[in-house]
């Protein structure tokens, strides 16, 4: 069903229709801004990478392959800027960043929830801090599909489109991916 949706805007969209291209930014702009946050743990990078990935569906229509579902294509996009921006980066200093010494957090996400205890809101944070770090030293070709796998949900089959391998190689970076962080959790988790 969201398939022939997805295939109905892309189709307009290609024709020009702004309102159709509005359609679909609103269908995946949170899915992209994840994906990137959760490969990137920077909320402003992750900001970017959503506009450059729409950007860049708009002005490259024309390679789009309606053969292909756009959900994978759009992936691809997102994804290789990620890989992209972990390739490049460098240190940066920012007053709005997220907190050095709470991975991915900034100061509203500390702020407990009404169910939530103090106690087990800083389990919680302890723990996704943990897995996080864990995540972050993975080699940038595991990074992605572990990210695209468990974040985003994707099948062994996607990532392979995503990422344009075969699915064998999907499982065997997988496996490997999970392998290094089980080795880098199992002292750190009791």
């Amino acid at each position: 069903m969201i398939d022939n949706f997805d295939a109905r805007l892309v189709k307009l969209a290609r024709r020009g229709d702004e309102g159709a291209f509005v359609e679909i930014v609103e269908l995946y702009k949170d899915k992209i801004y994840h994906l990137a946050y959760r490969m990137l743990n920077n909320r402003h990078e992750a900001e970017d990478i959503v506009q450059e990935t729409f950007l860049r569906v708009h002005k490259n229509w024309m390679k789009y392959d309606e053969n292909q579902k756009f959900s994978t294509w759009i992936y691809r996009i997102a994804t290789n800027l990620c890989i992209d921006r972990l390739r490049k980066r460098k240190p940066s200093y920012s007053l709005d960043a997220e907190l050095g010494d709470k991975d991915g957090l900034d100061g509203y996400t500390l702020i407990p929830g009404d169910n939530r205890t103090p106690e087990s809101e800083y389990l919680i944070s302890e723990t996704q801090m943990t897995i996080h770090q864990a995540i972050d030293t993975l080699p940038a070709k595991y990074k992605s599909v572990i990210m695209l796998r468990y974040l985003q949900e994707l099948s062994l089959q996607e990532i392979g489109d995503v990422l344009d391998m075969p699915v064998t190689t999907v499982k065997t970076r997988v496996h490997r991916g999970r392998e290094f962080l089980r080795k880098k959790l199992e002292n750190k988790m009791i």
